[in-house]
Formats: C-alpha cells, structure tokens, sequence
C-alpha cells in the first residue's frame, strides 16, 4: 500500500524525468519511431484543419480563413442530392458483396494452404495467390478491360464451349457490381490469407496430435482448433471490414468506370473525387467526406462493442 502511493503521489517532475529516463535508455528506438512519427503528423493530423471547409462557401479565389461560413448548408444540400444516394447505393451493394466473399474467402484459403503437407507446393500456392496484391488496378484494370471485350479472354473462352455472348461486360451496367466485386477478392484475397497463416503457425502442435488420436476427422480438428485458433484475427479482421463498408476502391472504380456503367459504378469516393477535383465544389466534397469519416468511425466502435460481447458470452459459456 506504501508503495503503491508513493507512485501515485509522485510529481510531475519525477514523472517527467522517469519519462525522460526511460527515452533516453531506447533513444536508438524512438529515432527510428521519428520519421513515423513526423509523416503522421503531417499527413494525417494537419490537414485535419481543412475540415471547416465543409461548413463554409469554399473557393479556389479564396483561403481556407477568408472563406465565408455557412453552417450545415452543405450537409442539407447533401441530404436532397439524388445523385449522392445514387452513390451510396451502388457503394453499399459492391461492399456487402465484397465484404460476404472477401471476409470468408480469405479464412477458407488460409485453411486450405494450412492444411497441405507438402511445403514447395504450399509455397507455390501462396504465391500464385497473393502475387495479384503487388500489382496496380492500372494494370489489372487493363487485363479486365481486355478480357471483358466483345472479343477477349472470356467470349473466346464462352466461344469454345459451344456459347455465343458477343457481349462488352464492361458496358453492361447491371453486370459491373458483380464484375467489381470479384476482382477485388480476386486481388486480395491471397494478401488477406497472411494474417491467418501466421497466427496458424502459433497454434500448439499437441492439440492436433491429441485430436487425431481421439479419432478426430480433419473437418472437426479444422472446425475446433484452427478456427477457434484464429478467431481473435478474425474479429479483427471484421471490425476493419465493416467499419470500412462506405470506403470503395477509388482506384478500381476510376479504372473500370465508364460513360456506360456510370449509373451503377459511381462510389463515394469516385463522386467525392470528380464533385472536389473536376468540378471545383471543394466545400460540398468536404462535407461529404466528413459525414462518411464519422459515420465509419461509429460502425467500427458499433461492431467492435458487438464482436466483444459475443466473444465475451462464448467465453462465459
């Protein structure tokens, strides 16, 4: 107890100096903290400023002082803005789909490539799986172009079989949240697999081996100990994924976006982009940007508060 309040009555001045002492002993470490340190200060917590642009009357004339202020103007004009919530919808559908195959794939194929016995091929797999994360949507958005075409990959494979579509995918505005969602999964489904393998690899080796001994299938020894084994990542994993739901992918969406497609291809983050930066209405692609930031920060305490009392009931039980 005597211990126990000499800390907690110490003065700011000791506790400075224990700081200072224990900087000091790891100055090597938090040096190379620094540059971090400094990008996210400059990246991420200055431009924090520029969010009063979306309640004022904001133009290029002006600065972000001068400009007048108008309140919750651009926030009303969001709310009666039709093509706003044309956005939202097809943002919405294309992130549900990528959430429903993007969140389970990537568990399934960890699994899958945990579960191989032979190491080279393992390799092999994981590689041809996660190779698509390194390229650019400038690249893979021109193969899909191609093999989407009247005369590309897919038509001339339909073709082989006795199957006559003729058809430009990528015109077909029906088709494109579909097409959008499983090139995205396709991208990035062997780069989520990682963070499974990994937390696969700590899973103690003896409780497979008692399993099996007990007569335990593969499909029961997957079901009670690897899941189980991952379910930690896996929480987190969701709570990212759904606190994310009204971010899209700008750069597949600008890619793969056409004059055609528009109506069911244009996203938030697309619609932010061309009402800031093509049409110079900085102030209403603010507001719009600052109403999906917070709305995505209350999904992620939402299903964080949810996924932790689920987990905590599971534990009870």
């Amino acid at each position: 107890m005597a211990v126990a309040e000499r800390r907690t009555s110490s003065s700011p001045a000791e506790r400075f100096a224990r700081w200072w002492q224990g900087f000091f002993y790891q100055w090597q470490l938090q040096i190379m903290v620094l540059p971090g340190i400094i990008f996210m200060i400059v990246f991420n917590y200055i431009p924090i400023y520029g969010l009063v642009l979306a309640f004022k009357n904001y133009t290029v004339v002006d600065t972000i002082g001068d400009a007048p202020w108008v309140g919750l103007d651009n926030f009303r004009i969001i709310l009666g803005d039709s093509y706003f919530w044309d956005s939202v919808v097809n943002t919405l559908g294309i992130s549900v789909i990528k959430l429903a195959l993007g969140f389970i794939l990537p568990i399934i194929l960890a699994v899958m490539i945990y579960e191989v016995p032979w190491g080279p091929f393992k390799k092999i797999v994981q590689t041809i799986t996660y190779l698509p994360h390194f390229f650019s949507w400038i690249i893979l958005g021109g193969m899909l172009i191609s093999w989407l075409s009247s005369n590309g990959l897919l038509n001339s494979t339909l073709h082989v079989f006795g199957i006559d579509a003729g058809a430009n995918y990528l015109l077909d505005a029906d088709k494109y949240w579909g097409i959008a969602s499983l090139s995205d999964v396709w991208k990035e489904a062997g780069w989520g697999t990682i963070l499974y393998l990994a937390t696969m690899a700590g899973i103690d080796q003896s409780l497979y081996e008692a399993a099996e001994l007990d007569g335990a299938s593969k499909i029961k020894r997957i079901w009670h100990i690897t899941l189980p084994g991952i379910s930690n990542m896996i929480t987190l994993n969701l709570i990212l994924s759904v606190s994310g739901i009204l971010n899209s992918n700008l750069d597949q969406t600008l890619v793969l976006m056409n004059s055609q497609n528009q109506a069911k291809a244009e996203v938030i983050n697309s619609y932010v982009y061309r009402m800031g930066m093509t049409q110079g209405d900085f102030s209403y692609a603010t507001a719009v940007g600052l109403g999906i930031s917070v709305i995505s920060a209350i999904l992620l305490v939402v299903t964080n508060t949810v996924t932790k009392k689920i987990n905590d009931n599971q534990s009870v039980l």
